[in-house]
């Protein structure tokens, strides 16, 4: 058997009668289910609660801990969890973050989003925290069992099938079940589901820990006093950034009646550029200097400098002494490619829901049940066109029609003048579907199809630039850093919605595609003239 993704048919003949398939498909569904209740599912909840659009993009910051994972993933490799260890090296790590989840769906259901907000947000971030650590242990988890039997190929498509169920459960199925029975039993409902999940998880197969670095082992890079230099110089600059965020939240949403809080706008214009220094350049500029200085000295590789080294550091420091100076194009790239469509990502609900006044249903069929198949046709479309057109022009095309999908957000913001005359021209109006819905499937097909176009050309750049060697840390932050700027800037933009309305901050998030267009074109030139040099 090939590590090649198998297909639903052979998925289901090979794969669901394997233990370890099985299990990855539930643990698939464990991460998807958080992700879409505390990313996305609860912006409707918030929403529809009347908690305004700054506050709702400044909780939509809990989604940085997804960005920041790979942070703790040495201390999440390394630790044994008192208790729990004797259920197994990965197993004892889920049971602590699926109980820690369960236990907050049921908290936030118990708790009003608009008289105890703190608490609510809190919560929030103690789930997403939970979350983002058991992505770090799933991911793990399958690189250890796989086999010649459960292979890579077949354990991510298992996951992925899993995933995508969650996603309908917690976002279309909850979107539904809310509009009859409330929100606050929506979540009891999806925390007894997490609990059901730790069942899976207490019978699921394990690998034994690792013998830990000898002292004999070759240690890697530079000497033993360089690498705690830089993992010190990085450790304050991302302490900094992350309580520097945190406090803010604490300042933001602990406001008294009354008081005026503070602005968000002015955070992200002030402070959310340091932000992204003291996370991204510096760092780049450490491993840059570690890189110069590899070979400076020859300690044994042991203790948790060489492990954080090589955890932290080595990954990007591999990247700045492989590209040299073409990495800050690269990183440039990272930071925008995403950012005209993951910056608003928040507000869709309280768009469709609030503003324009669809019901839960409506919104559950065209976002997720409708808007699902429009992403996998995006995705279909990046993968023919990456085996066709390329990598660069697929890359390209991409970043220009993530741009353009906010535009038609814009037109529809503004009573949809330009959609109705497309739709009326091409007949989509006489197909008897209302003519409300006509118009909110067509800017979720136009979004979701670029989307996933976008997504599938951005996926595989990614896989292109890390290297073979540190791959999956690589492309862990590298992944994470793509989350980092359009999270930044969602409370501002919650403010400035507020302030001009939907329409306008649309054309906004457009034009911020254009600085991803400039970098992709700036990449191919890279790109050319290293392929011309090889």
């Amino acid at each position: 058997m090939t590590d090649a993704a198998p297909t639903g048919l052979a998925l289901i003949r090979t794969g669901l009668g394997n233990r370890k398939t099985g299990t990855m498909l539930a643990f698939g569904f464990a991460a998807g289910l958080p992700f879409t209740l505390l990313l996305g599912t609860l912006n409707a909840w918030l929403g529809e609660a009347k908690v305004n659009l700054a506050t709702i993009g400044l909780l939509s910051w809990i989604g940085l801990l997804y960005a920041f994972k790979f942070l703790w993933s040495p201390l999440v490799d390394r630790l044994r969890l008192p208790l729990l260890e004797r259920f197994g090296r990965r197993k004892s790590w889920l049971l602590l973050c699926q109980g820690v989840l369960a236990a907050t769906f049921v908290a936030l259901s118990a708790t009003d989003p608009v008289l105890g907000l703190g608490w609510f947000a809190l919560l929030a971030v103690i789930g997403a925290f939970a979350a983002a650590t058991q992505d770090v242990v799933i991911d793990a988890w399958r690189i250890d069992v796989a086999d010649e039997r459960a292979t890579l190929g077949l354990l991510s498509s298992a996951y992925q099938l899993g995933y995508r169920t969650a996603t309908l459960i917690g976002g279309a199925l909850a979107l539904v079940m809310a509009a009859r029975i409330g929100w606050p039993l929506v979540y009891a409902i999806m925390g007894a589901l997490m609990a059901l999940l730790l069942i899976v998880t207490l019978l699921a197969p394990d690998t034994p820990r690792p013998a830990a670095l000898t002292p004999g082992e070759a240690a890697i890079g530079p000497s033993r006093a360089d690498k705690r230099t830089g993992l010190i110089i990085v450790g304050l600059c991302w302490s900094w950034a992350i309580l520097t965020i945190a406090a803010f939240m604490v300042r933001a949403l602990a406001v008294a009646p009354g008081e005026t809080p503070p602005s968000v706008g002015d955070f992200t214009r002030l402070t959310g550029p340091w932000i992204v220094v003291a996370t991204v350049v510096v760092p780049a500029l450490v491993a840059a200097w570690l890189t110069r200085r590899s070979g400076a000295g020859a300690d044994p590789a042991t203790g948790i400098v060489e492990h954080g080294y090589r955890a932290l550091i080595l990954p990007m420091a591999e990247l700045v002494g492989r590209l040299g100076y073409g990495v800050v194009i690269v990183l440039g790239l990272i930071l925008s490619y995403r950012l005209c469509d993951s910056i608003w990502g928040p507000f869709a609900y309280p768009f469709y829901l609030t503003e324009l006044h669809y019901t839960n249903d409506e919104v559950a069929f065209a976002s997720k049940i409708f808007g699902v198949g429009m992403t996998i046709l995006g995705i279909s479309l990046g993968g023919i066109l990456f085996a066709t057109v390329g990598r660069m022009p697929t890359l390209l095309l991409g970043a220009i029609v993530a741009a353009l999908s906010n535009l038609l957000y814009a037109d529809l913001a503004a009573g949809a003048p330009v959609i109705d005359a497309v739709a009326g021209a091409t007949g989509l109006l006489k197909l008897g579907v209302d003519a409300r819905m006509v118009r909110l499937m067509v800017a979720i097909s136009g979004e979701n199809i670029a989307g996933g176009l976008a997504g599938a050309a951005f996926v595989a750049y990614l896989s292109s630039i890390a290297s073979k060697e540190h791959s999956a840390v690589q492309y862990a932050l590298l992944s994470s850093l793509t989350l980092l700027v359009g999270s930044l800037g969602r409370a501002g933009l919650g403010e400035a919605v507020e302030q001009m309305g939907y329409a306008p901050v649309f054309r906004f998030t457009a034009a911020l595609g254009l600085v991803a267009v400039v970098f992709v074109l700036l990449e191919w030139v890279r790109w050319s003239r290293e392929t011309k040099r090889a």
